[in-house]
């Protein structure tokens, strides 16, 4: 796929008129996401939770469901959504405004409308980007997007607390965020690291619930038997403590992990996992609708 496009990531700088331009409603679009109803932040303390299953998964069941979804792969250093999604050899489009300024166009697949950093790199190359580096590509990625008209865009934030969570909750009109953990007792302690950052005073961001991923291990075979390989209870600890919800509970299923390597995401598989999947989007509808 070649190198990142650099000309094309680089911040819109339309030159200033001599008189006031009327806003148009396509130069509209680079002031933001004016079409999106809801702006959600998938965050973990911590990688390996599986967070970015459950964001493509939401997406998708979401989508199911039949709103209008996209999601922005946040995860700068880590981008997964085109591997998950199957859409590594694609790219989004770039429509020109007028002279001076470009938009993407996200990719669409699952119904729902796709957009990553991913897309502007090799699979095996490294964005060695500092923080307000990695700051600016998100938010360009975000309101440089011609996102339509959406009822959910889901943002998959990359592990930890660091510069890029603290300007998408100050620069993005957030709905609320959805905090992933696993039933560990390590994943809960950095899981509760990323809950005291939503609510602090600075940012005070309304965190819509947990969801606890890996929470028992399932047969498919035997569906009604449960084997609890990382522990038990972590998110509901959490729950308990900070008066959250826990929105779904999503088992570990072998071909969760099968399909998601063949870029198949499982929201619509009649297994536990695919049931849990559609029970989180219910929730999420429940909360914001």
């Amino acid at each position: 796929m070649g190198k990142i496009d650099y000309a094309a990531m680089k911040p819109a700088q339309p030159k200033q008129p001599k008189t006031p331009k009327k806003e148009t409603p396509e130069t509209d679009v680079i002031n933001g996401m004016k079409g999106v109803k809801h702006v959600i932040a998938i965050a973990s303390g911590k990688g390996g939770v599986g967070k970015s299953t459950v964001a493509v998964n939401l997406a998708v069941a979401l989508a199911l469901e039949g709103y209008k979804v996209g999601l922005a792969d946040a995860d700068i250093y880590g981008p997964s959504v085109p591997a998950l999604t199957g859409t590594e050899d694609q790219q989004p489009g770039v429509e020109p405004i007028d002279d001076n300024v470009q938009v993407f166009v996200p990719v669409e697949k699952f119904g729902v409308k796709w957009m990553s950093i991913g897309y502007f790199a090799k699979p095996d190359q490294a964005l060695i980007w500092r923080g307000p580096m990695a700051s600016n590509a998100l938010k360009q990625l975000l309101q440089q997007t011609r996102w339509g008209e959406l009822d959910f865009l889901l943002v998959d934030l990359p592990p930890g607390t660091g510069d890029v969570h603290l300007s998408l909750m100050q620069d993005i009109p957030l709905s609320g965020g959805i905090v992933v953990t696993t039933p560990q007792h390590i994943s809960v302690t950095d899981v509760e690291k990323c809950l005291n950052m939503f609510f602090h005073k600075d940012l005070n961001t309304r965190v819509l619930g947990l969801v606890e991923n890996m929470a028992w291990f399932t047969p498919e075979e035997l569906p009604d038997n449960k084997y609890y390989i990382f522990g038990k209870g972590g998110a509901t600890g959490l729950s308990e403590k900070y008066g959250l919800p826990v929105l779904a509970e999503i088992p570990i299923v072998q071909s969760v992990g099968e399909r998601a390597d063949l870029g198949i995401p499982s929201a619509n598989d009649k297994n536990p996992a695919g049931a849990a999947f559609k029970e989180l989007a219910a929730e999420v509808i429940k909360l914001l609708l």
